[in-house]
């Protein structure tokens, strides 16, 4: 799957996972409800389910911003297709707009975004995130524009917007609606609500959270250390699930997880901050059959 069917740009570049997941789903013959705890771009969940490895998926994301999206997606869909329809340029139309125009679009959603009460849905809330996940570097939201203020750089604004494509992608998603479950909790709620409303049978859960080292650089709702270790207690409580966890390749991390049924660590591309290969941790519950990747290394069986 070389393209995301997600509408977001999303940093850490876990969607390269997809095809590795799709293996992992077949040796644990499960093809019935996919959870991702910590959501964000959803790229995997939303390959998954429009490529019919999932029957339906579960999506959380405690952001509201990025819920907002994915709310907007499913459920304001037209009124969302309709703004972006409205932006005044385009990728496949060069120099629609001035760049002075392009950058004072870009304000604009970054003023819309930074105003906006974060305790609630708004679309407008919905279209400026997105905005500046498609216009912001490494798609970071509370990064700065592609281009710099100027707009003088060989790329800008508009070089990661591509209305057709936008639009095509939001329209497929919002037709298995039916079969998307959004959530905009914590995550350590969210295990709770795992517990209680889905079956460990045919279930696989995703846990990708924030970043230890980087998170507070890449993502508006980052861990602290504290929250940290409930999660991984959490995580480590669903003992009949079958789940991975994937982190960044911190010792701290290693600690909280030393006790993890089955660890492993890989090496992963990257797509923001850093550039290259970098060494990940891989954690899984003791009823999950791991299929191995290239370049990685079992650390306890």
């Amino acid at each position: 799957m070389p393209h995301t069917r997600s509408p977001f740009r999303y940093p850490g570049g876990k969607s390269q996972l997809s095809n590795y997941i799709i293996t992992l789903l077949f040796k644990n013959k499960i093809n019935g409800t996919y959870i991702e705890p910590f959501a964000g771009g959803a790229g995997i969940a939303i390959d998954l389910l429009l490529s019919g490895n999932v029957k339906r998926i579960a999506i959380n994301d405690y952001d509201t911003s990025i819920y907002s999206v994915w709310y907007a997606i499913l459920n304001d869909t037209d009124m969302l297709i309709n703004m972006i329809s409205s932006v005044p340029f385009d990728y496949t139309v060069p120099n629609a707009v001035t760049p002075k125009s392009m950058f004072n679009f870009w304000k604009k959603q970054k003023d819309t975004h930074e105003q906006s009460d974060k305790s609630k849905y708004s679309i407008e809330n919905a279209f400026a995130t997105l905005m500046l996940n498609r216009m912001n570097i490494s798609g970071v939201i509370n990064g700065g524009p592609i281009g710099g203020k100027s707009q003088s750089g060989k790329y800008k604004v508009d070089s990661r917007f591509n209305k057709k494509t936008l639009i095509n992608k939001i329209r497929k998603i919002s037709e298995q609606r039916d079969n998307i479950l959004l959530y905009n909790l914590d995550a350590n709620e969210f295990i709770n609500v795992i517990k209680k409303s889905f079956s460990p049978d045919n279930t696989f859960i995703f846990f990708d959270p924030p970043y230890f080292v980087q998170g507070k650089n890449l993502y508006m709702s980052f861990f602290d250390d504290k929250q940290h270790d409930i999660l991984a207690k959490n995580i480590l409580s669903l003992k009949n699930y079958y789940w991975i966890t994937t982190y960044d390749h911190a010792p701290q991390i290693f600690e909280l997880y030393k006790h993890a049924d089955k660890q492993y660590e890989y090496s992963l591309n990257y797509s923001a901050k850093k550039r290259g290969k970098a060494l990940e941790y891989l954690f899984a519950s003791h009823i999950t059959e791991i299929p191995f990747l290239e370049n990685m290394s079992t650390l306890q069986v």
